[in-house]
């Protein structure tokens, strides 16, 4: 009974070991620490909490226009005119949950024998997104030894005249990688070429260490070929309030999509955003410095565990270490889940490059970093 158009996509890697886990509580496993969640363990800001909680007081909870309120499309188009060069307006904002901005993308622009590049490893559920919309997902490996960053000559290499797109995340889930302006620049002159459009997910644009982010609709030529979402899950641990956005020359036809199902975002939670945006930044600012001392204790902890190895990311909140043992990457985190009690993502979860390794979430207190790590260390030991 279930649709060809789902049977064909596979189930969620990150969703089967949250699952596992739920399984393993439920027995009387209680003492579980989860390095697999791709979310911050803070509290959303306090102010960015009052303001919902004063709109809703006022009444505020009936529909916005579907494309969101117009002041809070006006703040998020000054921020990231601002921030990140983009020449956009409140007409080129759509305000959104970030992932249904990728799967509406995906059906508002992608036919049935497209083609869709996609860097390796990349985030799992672009693969789904893009098999669902009928098209082909094509994996452009990136390497360990160059520290995940994308060659641009591997992706003009995997264009055929069935490329439609190529979607680029930087900083990058699952390996923290943060694109340079020449690589993303080399990516657009090719783009220009071959008459290729870009979805860019910029969702942990600021939570950055090292290096800058740079928005590929703000280089010549970019930004009427390109769809940037981004949102406030991760830089505003506003995770469960869903809300994010999708920019773009022309943001109408995904609109259609939004009117013809979740109509509009909530409405009070768009008043929080507007505070988010435009209020104090310290808690932001706190949150990432945070991150970044948490990525040094662990990077210091993998290095005092034989057979692991593990590029130091400049961005995002993850570590992408990879093993020398013989074990399938399912079958590791699987053995660290039930021996350990600790909870990591399987590389290949992530794409065919990503086997050999596994993803850490450092969105855990320094306590449940240094005693999962040991417990890890103690579970490779005996391979």
């Amino acid at each position: 009974m279930v649709s060809q158009r789902l049977q064909a996509v596979p189930p969620s890697g990150t969703v089967a070991i949250s699952n596992l886990v739920s399984e393993m509580k439920a027995s009387g496993i209680k003492d579980i620490i989860s390095f697999s969640v791709g979310e911050p363990d803070f509290t959303t800001p306090q102010n960015v909490i009052d303001a919902a909680i004063g709109s809703l007081q006022k009444g505020f909870t009936h529909y916005t226009p579907s494309m969101g309120m117009p002041e809070l499309r006006k703040a998020i188009a000054d921020s990231v005119k601002a921030k990140n060069n983009i020449p956009c307006s409140a007409q080129n904002v759509l305000v959104t949950p970030t992932k249904q901005a990728i799967f509406m993308w995906a059906l508002a622009y992608l036919d049935p024998g497209d083609e869709v590049i996609l860097p390796d490893p990349s985030w799992v559920s672009y693969e789904a997104v893009i098999l669902l919309a009928g098209a082909k997902p094509v994996y452009v490996p990136t390497y360990f030894e160059d520290g995940y960053i994308i060659n641009p000559d591997k992706v003009r290499e995997a264009i055929t005249p069935r490329t439609k797109a190529i979607v680029i995340c930087s900083p990058s889930n699952p390996t923290g990688a943060v694109q340079p302006e020449s690589v993303l620049k080399a990516i657009a002159d090719i783009c220009l070429e071959k008459d290729i459009i870009v979805l860019a997910d910029e969702i942990y644009e600021h939570v950055l260490y090292e290096g800058k982010h740079v928005s590929l609709a703000s280089l010549p030529g970019m930004w009427e070929r390109t769809y940037t979402v981004s949102g406030l899950s991760k830089t505003y641990a506003m995770t469960g309030w869903r809300i994010g956005w999708l920019i773009a020359d022309d943001v109408k036809s995904i609109n259609k999509l939004q009117s013809h199902s979740i109509t509009c975002c909530t409405s009070f939670v768009q008043e929080a955003a507007i505070e988010a945006i435009t209020g104090p930044q310290d808690a932001k600012e706190k949150m990432v410095a945070t991150f970044k001392k948490r990525r040094d204790l662990a990077l210091d902890l993998i290095d005092d565990i034989k057979g692991l190895e593990c590029n130091r990311p400049n961005g995002a909140f993850y570590l992408f270490p990879r093993y020398s043992m013989d074990i399938k990457s399912h079958d590791l985190a699987d053995k660290i889940l039930r021996e350990g009690h600790v909870a990591v993502t399987p590389g290949r979860a992530f794409g065919p490059c990503g086997e050999g390794s596994f993803r850490i979430s450092y969105a855990a207190s320094e306590e449940d970093i240094k005693e999962g790590m040991g417990r890890i260390k103690k579970v490779l030991s005996t391979l």
